[in-house]
């Protein structure tokens, strides 16, 4: 895509677990037997696993006319209107990009952008083991933590049973449509 040869994507998957890095420097992370994998994208550590939907995106968004600021915030806003759909009372925090309810994240967002193409995406906890988090300070937050619909509700969709709704809610908050 970066080089002009590809159509634009929306991949949304789940991972096997896996810790993921940011461009930014962290703390030696413990062996806990979990792959830890240096990438691009904003941001410090944070988990990917099992129960949890993550979506990347490869969108010219220079072409689209959106812009880094505005690309984050059309895949904050299609989180949060999924999320609204639940009533669940989400919201963005100032400051900290990705959804959140009350101090606790919900959902990461953490992208990179090269030559106006978006890379990277969000992270949406859905029925993710939590404690999964506790080897890491899951994106440098230290005056919050994470959560997930299954936490907030006592039930939710699998990723499985989600990613076509989240996709819909996030191709027409960013226009991808057409």
């Amino acid at each position: 895509m970066v080089a002009g040869r590809a159509p634009e994507a929306l991949w949304l998957l789940e991972h096997d677990p896996v810790i993921t890095t940011g461009r930014r420097p962290v703390e030696q992370l413990p062996d806990v037997g979990i792959d830890v994998v240096r990438t691009e994208r904003g941001g410090l550590a944070t988990w990917h696993g099992p129960g949890q939907l993550v979506g990347y995106f490869i969108v010219d968004v220079a072409r689209r006319g959106l812009g880094v600021k505005r690309t984050i915030h059309g895949v904050e806003e299609g989180i949060l209107q999924w999320l609204q759909e639940k009533d669940l009372p989400a919201a963005r925090r100032s400051g900290f990009p990705g959804v959140w309810v009350g101090r606790d994240k919900v959902a990461a967002v953490g992208m990179h952008f090269r030559r106006g193409v978006s890379m990277h995406g969000f992270a949406l906890n859905l029925t993710p083991d939590l404690s999964s988090y506790r080897h890491i300070v899951p994106c440098g937050i230290q005056d919050g933590g994470v959560t997930s619909v299954q936490q907030l509700l006592g039930e939710s969709s699998t990723p499985k049973q989600a990613w076509e709704s989240v996709g819909a809610h996030l191709v027409d908050t960013l226009g991808l449509d057409g």
